[in-house]
């Protein structure tokens, strides 16, 4: 099919970022803001680098596209990539501190929150249609994350403002279409950089000293944030952002499997029933594909 492609660099992408606590859990005891500020840091260091080694005819043609634009669609591609690098900068501090301060769980709770707010932001602001289907699918999501908020409120709390943080990236990147995604991509983690350095020498800590800080930010740059975010905005280019949404659940269920068996976090029948819900959504979702 035409849009295979698209679900499984989604897919990898998703399945990449359920792996995530296995390289954030050994530096957890630096704090979120160090880790954020030399993750954006590092991240945009590579990148400009690959831009400016291997991507010098692209970057012709993304400033020859732009000057193409009339000046109503200028405003909104300004905006929009203005907008997707503080939704990044946002989803990325956040996930850190309810990573690292208050559990494993809560972030898996906000990726299964996400494709639910994902879903009703692109119905509402890009006009996508679901299937009966599909909204019998939602139902089931929303259901499991019910269940999953019973006895942890403050777990839903902190994972519907992650969710709505990356929600709000999803759907803006998919109206934000006829550039090259690397350079796009490029752009958002630099801006990122550039309002996170001011801040760097008044709120970072001691530079760290320990070998294994570094290995562990190096691999978050590449392998954790580089290449699925290049592959998620790759897949928003060939499928809609609801359906890009949805496959986000892959990513915490992978998590809660590390969280129940890697981790040794308390999980309970309820969890279980409740993933399993959310994982039969998927299926459900995604059934016309399969």
């Amino acid at each position: 099919m035409k849009t295979t492609k698209y679900y499984i660099a989604a897919i990898i992408a998703f399945t990449t970022w359920g792996l995530f606590s296995l390289v954030l859990r050994p530096i957890h005891d630096y704090p979120s803001l160090d880790i954020l500020f030399y993750r954006v840091f590092s991240c945009s260091i590579l990148m400009l680098l690959i831009a400016l080694l291997f991507k010098r005819k692209q970057i012709k043609e993304t400033v020859q596209i732009f000057k193409a634009l009339p000046k109503s669609e200028k405003t909104k591609s300004i905006l929009l990539n203005i907008g997707g690098s503080a939704f990044l900068m946002a989803n990325w501090f956040t996930y850190i501190y309810v990573m690292n301060h208050v559990s494993v769980k809560a972030t898996s709770l906000a990726y299964l929150v996400c494709p639910i707010l994902t879903t009703i932001l692109a119905y509402f602001i890009l006009k996508e249609k679901l299937s009966k289907t599909q909204w019998i699918s939602v139902g089931l999501s929303i259901s499991g994350c019910v269940l999953l908020s019973y006895a942890a409120i403050m777990d839903m709390v902190f994972s519907i403002i992650i969710g709505l943080t990356y929600a709000s990236y999803l759907v803006s990147q998919r109206a934000n279409k006829g550039f090259d995604k690397f350079i796009v991509l490029t752009f958002h983690i630099t801006l990122a950089a550039l309002v996170l350095l001011p801040f760097y020498p008044v709120f970072g800590g001691p530079v760290p000293t320990e070998l294994k800080f570094y290995l562990c930010i190096e691999t978050i740059a590449i392998v954790f944030t580089i290449i699925p975010l290049f592959l998620n905005l790759y897949a928003l280019s060939g499928i809609n952002s609801s359906t890009v949404g949805m496959l986000l659940n892959i990513n915490p269920m992978i998590a809660f499997g590390f969280a129940a068996f890697f981790f040794k976090e308390n999980i309970t029948p309820l969890q279980i029933t409740a993933y399993g819900i959310i994982f039969t959504a998927v299926l459900v979702f995604n059934s016309h594909h399969i």
